[in-house]
């Protein structure tokens, strides 16, 4: 026999733990089915969360586990292969389950620059957010590995945590900056370096230089990028949910507690948006539990009294 839930939460992140502790506390038979896959786990620490600034996310989560695990919640160690009509949710182990409402908290997948040892150094001195990692390597020697034009904006907010930035063009032209973002960066004081780079160098398993393709290299001690964020939306797709364009990919069209076009369905976290920080991620989650609770509950007492 299929299992019934009245929520099945798709994802294991702050954003689906949150949703799945405000519907265990609301008495809901909730599950969350997490593929173990956080956009965080290269970090060592999270920070800019408060009263949680500097904790581990492996710890974060395995906290936001038990707490869930007190109200009943079930969770699964699985993933989500498709969703049939009805909210049937079929696993990849081949369990089917059914569901009341959806929340998905699938999140997004970072792709980074093909660059010789960027994969190897991210969240450690290889960085994307200097709100999540300027403060631990304020006033050290900071690149900007540029992937576009946009990575402008991203050097000169590092620049707020050292005054020793160089912004690496890589493949960008340097005829791609406007007038204006030359201006911002000599006032910054960030230096532009053309040319293609060729591998970032690591001496003693810490970074220590941006060589170019010319052979040429600067000591740098860290690293800052932008990755490409692709959105896991696959399911949401499928289930017809609309999506905008951004310039970070698509995204699904959400109402303010994360209801999706998709009558039943809900999205919070990186599901929703590129910049959904671990404490974001949480509240959308809090958010949209707390609004399906109130559906479940109109739509059962209208069933009762027959509207």
């Amino acid at each position: 026999m299929t299992e019934t839930y009245e929520v099945i939460v798709i994802g294991g992140g702050a954003a689906g733990l949150s949703a799945a502790l405000v519907l265990g506390r609301s008495r809901r038979r909730t599950l969350v089915v997490d593929a173990g896959e956080p956009r965080n786990a290269p970090a060592a620490h999270m920070q800019g969360f408060l009263t949680r600034d500097g904790m581990p996310p492996a710890e974060f989560l395995a906290s936001g586990r038990e707490e869930i695990e007190r109200y009943g919640v079930e969770l699964v160690r699985d993933r989500v292969v498709e969703v049939a009509e009805g909210f049937a949710v079929t696993l990849a182990s081949g369990r089917v389950l059914r569901a009341r409402r959806l929340v998905v908290a699938t999140g997004l997948k970072d792709e980074l620059p093909e660059v010789p040892g960027v994969a190897e150094r991210f969240g450690k001195d290889v960085l994307h957010c200097p709100y999540c990692h300027g403060w631990e390597v304020r006033d050290q020697a900071f690149g900007v590995l540029a992937t576009s034009p946009l990575s402008v904006h991203q050097a000169l907010m590092v620049s707020q945590w050292s005054k020793d930035v160089a912004l690496f063009l890589h493949e960008v032209a340097e005829a791609d900056l406007s007038d204006d973002d030359l201006r911002r960066l000599a006032a910054a004081g960030v230096e532009v370096v053309p040319g293609e780079v060729a591998e970032l160098v690591v001496t003693d398993d810490r970074l220590t230089a941006v060589r170019l393709k010319d052979g040429t290299a600067r000591a740098r001690e860290v690293v800052f990028t932008a990755p490409r964020a692709v959105p896991r939306s696959g399911l949401l797709e499928r289930l017809g949910a609309e999506l905008a364009e951004t310039p970070f990919g698509a995204y699904p069209v959400v109402d303010a507690t994360g209801q999706t076009s998709v009558p039943g369905v809900w999205a919070a976290g990186n599901a929703v948006g590129f910049g959904e920080q671990v404490i974001n991620a949480a509240a959308g989650g809090y958010r949209a539990g707390a609004a399906i609770n109130g559906d479940l509950l109109m739509a059962d007492l209208d069933t009762a009294a027959g509207v």
